[in-house]
C-alpha cells in the first residue's frame, strides 16, 4: 500500500453496485444490463437483506425498489444514511412511484435521484454516468479533507473513522485488532540541523516505508509531529510486534538525500491489542501512545508492547506482595521499576 492509496476513499475498479428489488425478473434484466457495462452488481430481495450487504461490503450504488416486503425502499435509504461507511453512496430508487410527494420524501432521507419504471437500459446508463461523476467529485474532496498533505498518509480523523468501524467489527466478529504507535528519534535534532524543509522530506520518506511495510487492510495515518498511528486489523499482540520490528529495521536501510547528504533515521515503536476489558478505539491507542513513551525512554529505536508493561506490572505485584512491601496500597519497590517510570 502506497500513501497515495492509505485512505479509505479510492474507488476500486469497477464500480460496485447492490440492487435491491422483490421483482427477479427486475434483478435479472437490470444486473444483466450493468454487467455488460463492466459494473460489479450484487442482489438482494428487500431492504433487511440490503443492510447485510452494506455491513459485509459497501457498494458505490444502491439502486433500490420503493415498495419491497419486510423493509422498503425508503427505509433502506434513512439507515443507510444513518450508517458509517467508508465512502459515500450513490442511492437512485426505482419505483413506479415517481410523483412530487415521492420525490420528495426520497430525497428527504438521502436519495441522490429517481427512475421511473418500467426502466429503459440507455437512460438508467446514463443516471449511472452522472452518478459515477458525482462520486469521483465526492471522492476528490474526500481526499483533500482526509488525506495529509504532505505524507499522503490518513489524516488522523480519518484514521479515527475507520478505526472505529474496525473496532466494532473486530468486536462483533471476536477478530483481534492492534494498533501501532511510532515516532521518529531526534526528529528536532533534524529540523534544527538541517532545517524544516529536510525535516519534510524525512516525513515523506518515513511514510513511504510504513506504506510500503502495510497490507492492503492496514491503514496507516500521520498522527501529528513526527508520530505515526497504524491499525492492523486481525492481528494480535505478537504479530504487530513482529510488524514493528521488521518496520524498525527495515527504517535502518532507508537513506534520506537532503542537500546532497544522506540522512538516516530511527524510530521508536508501541504495540497494543484490543482485549475484552478495552473499552475504546481510544483507549487502544493510549495503550500504544505509553508502550512508545517507554520506548523512547528506554532507549529509542526499539519495540515496546504494552501488554508486556501490564505482565511486568503483575510479575512486580506478586514479588512485592510475596516480600511483604504493601504500603497504604502503594507498591514502594514496584513504582521504582523502569517499566513503571516508562508510564509516569
Amino acid at each position: 500500500m502506497t500513501p497515495e492509496v492509505a485512505h479509505s476513499f479510492v474507488p476500486p475498479q469497477p464500480p460496485k453496485v447492490l440492487l435491491v428489488d422483490d421483482d427477479r425478473s427486475i434483478l435479472r434484466i437490470v444486473s444483466h444490463w450493468l454487467r455488460s457495462e463492466g459494473y460489479e452488481v450484487v442482489l438482494a430481495s428487500d431492504g433487511a437483506e440490503a443492510l447485510k450487504h452494506l455491513e459485509a461490503d459497501c457498494p458505490h450504488f444502491v439502486l433500490t425498489d420503493w415498495d419491497m416486503p419486510h423493509m422498503d425502499g425508503l427505509e433502506l435509504c434513512r439507515r443507510l444514511r444513518q450508517m458509517k461507511l467508508p465512502h459515500y453512496v450513490y442511492v437512485i430508487f426505482l419505483s413506479i412511484k415517481a410523483g412530487l410527494e415521492e420525490t420528495v420524501a426520497g430525497l428527504e432521507v438521502g436519495a441522490n435521484d429517481f427512475l421511473r419504471k418500467p426502466i429503459e437500459k440507455f437512460e438508467l446508463l446514463a443516471r449511472m454516468r452522472a452518478g459515477t461523476r458525482v462520486l469521483e467529485l465526492e471522492r476528490r474532496l474526500s481526499r483533500m479533507a482526509y488525506t495529509d498533505p504532505l505524507t499522503g498518509l490518513m489524516t488522523r480523523r480519518a484514521f479515527y473513522e475507520a478505526l472505529g468501524r474496525e473496532w466494532e467489527r473486530s468486536k462483533r466478529y471476536r477478530l483481534p485488532l492492534a494498533c501501532v504507535m511510532l515516532d521518529i528519534d531526534y526528529f528536532k535534532r533534524i529540523n534544527d540541523v538541517h532545517g524544516h524543509a529536510a525535516g519534510d522530506t524525512v516525513l515523506a520518506a518515513v511514510a513511504q516505508q510504513l506504506a510500503r511495510g502495510c497490507r492492503a487492510s492496514d491503514v496507516v495515518c500521520r498522527h501529528g509531529g513526527e508520530e505515526f498511528c497504524v491499525m492492523l486489523p486481525e492481528t494480535d499482540s505478537l504479530g504487530a510486534e513482529q510488524w514493528a520490528e521488521r518496520v524498525r529495521q527495515g527504517m535502518h536501510a532507508l537513506q534520506i538525500d537532503i542537500g546532497g547528504a544522506s540522512v538516516r533515521v530511527t524510530c521508536s515503536f508501541g504495540t497494543a491489542q484490543r482485549h475484552d476489558d478495552t473499552q475504546t478505539c481510544e483507549q487502544l491507542v493510549d495503550q500504544a501512545d505509553q508502550a512508545l513513551l517507554c520506548a523512547k525512554r528506554s532507549g529509542r529505536d526499539k519495540v515496546v508492547r504494552f501488554e508486556s508493561l501490564a505482565e511486568a506490572d503483575e510479575t512486580e505485584l506478586r514479588e512485592d506482595h510475596r516480600e511483604g512491601t504493601l504500603f497504604q496500597g502503594v507498591l514502594a519497590r514496584h513504582v521504582m521499576t523502569p517499566v513503571v517510570a516508562c508510564l509516569r
